[in-house]
């Protein structure tokens, strides 16, 4: 039997994005220089937002309106912990790569725990015994090694980024557990339906900012940018979640 090869289709896949961002940017997206010196691309970023934004107010945003009309909270609340159970994983990895043997020990607990006695991940039982989580990403752990994070990037369909957690990308896709599931079909549904979990989650947020921000471009960029920063002197990265807006509260 031949062995898997190193660069597999789930990494080329991965890479696409990043691939696609830095040749438009290439091929002058990027030739405009905005007024923020953390954000060079502003007017191609902006365009970018806009497109984002109308695939979501086309498609994510009504199907994530239904989803949590249809779908009670119980159901919702354990579909949320399912794929937070799975995300421990690679937060484990990262902060293992980071240093940080004590995160890294209690993310193998929360996993251990919430897969045997929380019902493969539906119940957060390490949460209600105070193992908390601590969320990290290759883009953190990249971070914490003292790489910059660059420009302030928006991909297509993925949202807010930076070059560096942009490059990053593909190793968070290939340290992902459903990365390499098969059948490809099974895989794909479970992300769609963790898609539209998050954007549900977002919904209540959203409109919040729709409706105080005199430039919501601006005000999404400037709360992940400082979302993603390093802070102190220890070199540690904040455990924020990626930069999102807060989930509701329910």
């Amino acid at each position: 039997m031949m062995s898997k090869p190193f660069f597999s289709s789930s990494w080329l896949r991965s890479g696409a994005t990043a691939v696609v961002a830095v040749g438009v940017l290439s091929l002058g997206g990027c030739a405009a220089t905005g007024s923020n010196p953390q954000d060079p691309y502003e007017p191609f970023n902006r365009k970018m937002q806009s497109f984002n934004d109308g695939v979501d107010d086309a498609v994510l945003k009504p199907v994530a309106t239904a989803y949590k009309t249809v779908t009670p909270e119980p159901v919702r609340l354990g579909v949320g912990n399912f794929f937070g159970n799975l995300g421990d994983l690679w937060s484990m990895v990262n902060h293992a790569l980071q240093g940080n043997g004590e995160q890294a020990y209690n993310h193998m607990v929360r996993f251990s725990t919430n897969t045997v006695l929380g019902l493969g991940g539906l119940l957060d039982i390490a949460t209600a015994m105070g193992v908390d989580r601590q969320k990290q990403d290759f883009g953190r752990t990249l971070g914490a090694w003292g790489i910059k994070p660059g420009p302030y990037l928006v991909l297509p369909f993925m949202g807010p980024s930076t070059v560096r957690d942009t490059v990053a990308l593909p190793v968070d896709w290939k340290g992902y557990v459903l990365s390499d599931m098969h059948p490809i079909a099974h895989r794909n549904t479970l992300l769609g339906l963790k898609v539209v979990d998050d954007r549900a989650r977002l919904l209540q947020a959203g409109d919040m900012v729709d409706a105080v921000a005199l430039d919501r471009y601006a005000l999404m960029r400037d709360f992940y940018l400082q979302s993603r920063q390093n802070r102190g002197g220890d070199g540690k990265i904040d455990d924020m979640d990626a930069g999102k807006l807060p989930p509701e509260d329910e």
